[in-house]
């Protein structure tokens, strides 16, 4: 028998000296690739009015989006007049509850810079319109924006 023994050596350790790295490199690539949902449509897609005069808005976190159209739904009728406020159909009579609770998640001083965007199809009816801008000006909504697409105003 011999004296000395062998030493069994074992697997070494597993280093987990680069395993934050990889997971904040993990973090990072799914924070830059994905796309947060702004609202989900329950009207058609609005086809927009054309217009030579075309502005991009500015501060697009202080814009409230109003969408007039047809709804994809039937139950809620096939006129073009449908008001969409966030996620659900609406009636004109809601627009400034809807207005007030966009005014509460900003901080006060941004107040004054806060545009209200209508996105309302070609078809839609005026008297829809109009009902959505007085309901605007009795909360005192006055800066707002009608959605159109650049192109010439007139067909020839």
């Amino acid at each position: 028998m011999s004296k000395f023994k062998k030493k069994k050596k074992g697997l070494p350790a597993l280093s987990t000296a680069s395993l934050p790295d990889i997971v904040f490199m993990l973090l990072f690539f799914f924070m830059v690739t994905t796309t947060m949902r702004e609202t989900d449509l329950k009207i058609d897609n609005p086809r927009l009015p054309s217009a030579t005069e075309v502005k991009k808005l500015e501060h697009k976190s202080l814009v409230s989006t109003i969408y007039v159209g047809k709804a994809k739904d039937p139950k809620y009728g096939t006129k073009y007049n449908r008001i969409q406020l966030n996620d659900k159909i609406a009636t004109p009579e809601e627009i400034p509850a809807f207005i007030m609770n966009e005014r509460e998640q900003v901080a006060e001083e941004e107040i004054p810079y806060m545009t209200t965007s209508i996105k309302a199809d070609k078809e839609s009816n005026v008297g829809t319109l109009t009902d959505i801008r007085l309901q605007l000006r009795d909360v005192n909504a006055l800066k707002l924006s009608l959605s159109t697409q650049k192109g010439s105003a007139i067909k020839k």
